[in-house]
């Protein structure tokens, strides 16, 4: 069960729950709409093709319909993806949240960032963040330091164009302006990245991150003063 031994991250969570939980519902139910359009339209014409090929071999017009069952609304192994950062909020806010998810019945996949050092995010990973029907970047002062999660929430605007994946940006100890223009405790991060990666690279990240404060998200300080 989600712990309650950290009352300052507790009225965030609340509302990260309760945002989350209309998305997902949304979410879902526009999937399974346009699942439903499509699959009707794929059928009508698979239809309409065996029925053609059945007369060319038999003259016959009484040719079943065969039904589908790989329904992508119901069949995502993940709804939410955690992005976050640093043992700080690990045990803290994102412990809680991902918990709380868990305990209301989401399918949320964190990712143990820590024990990756030195590796290559790995095809499984993405996987994961396309799969997913809500993305949440969990912006710390730590969270720039890590190419890891620079690389998620490049992902995850990806997916958001390609698929319409939806994205709910939370600000921990940072400001949404301090994410969008990379200052403050953001500043030092990138200027390493841009050394160790090529400024090419790094300028994805910088867009990924203006193009995610864009949306709708919620800060810790403006939650927790009411």
């Amino acid at each position: 069960m989600a712990s309650d031994s950290h009352p300052r991250y507790r009225a965030l969570v609340i509302a990260a729950i309760c945002a989350t939980t209309s998305v997902l519902v949304a979410a879902f139910l526009g999937a399974r709409k346009r699942w439903h359009s499509g699959n009707s339209s794929r059928m009508n014409v698979n239809n309409s093709q065996q029925q053609q090929h059945q007369q060319e071999v038999d003259g016959s017009h009484d040719v079943p319909s065969s039904e589908s069952s790989d329904d992508p609304a119901a069949g995502h192994e993940v709804e939410v993806f955690l992005s976050f950062r640093g043992t700080d909020i690990r045990k803290a806010f994102t412990d809680y949240l991902y918990h709380s998810l868990i305990d209301a019945g989401v399918r949320t996949f964190r990712d143990n960032e820590e024990l990756r050092a030195g590796e290559e995010i790995g095809p499984e990973l993405m996987k994961s963040i396309r799969q997913s029907k809500i993305g949440i970047p969990i912006f710390s002062a730590d969270y720039a330091s890590s190419e890891w999660c620079l690389m998620e929430v490049a992902e995850m605007v990806k997916s958001m164009k390609e698929s319409k994946q939806l994205i709910m940006p939370l600000f921990l100890d940072v400001t949404p302006d301090e994410a969008q223009h990379q200052t403050g405790s953001y500043a030092k991060p990138f200027s390493q990245h841009e050394k160790r990666f090529g400024q090419e690279k790094v300028q994805a990240w910088r867009d990924a991150l203006k193009e995610v404060v864009k949306l709708k998200g919620l800060e810790l300080n403006k939650v927790a003063n009411g």
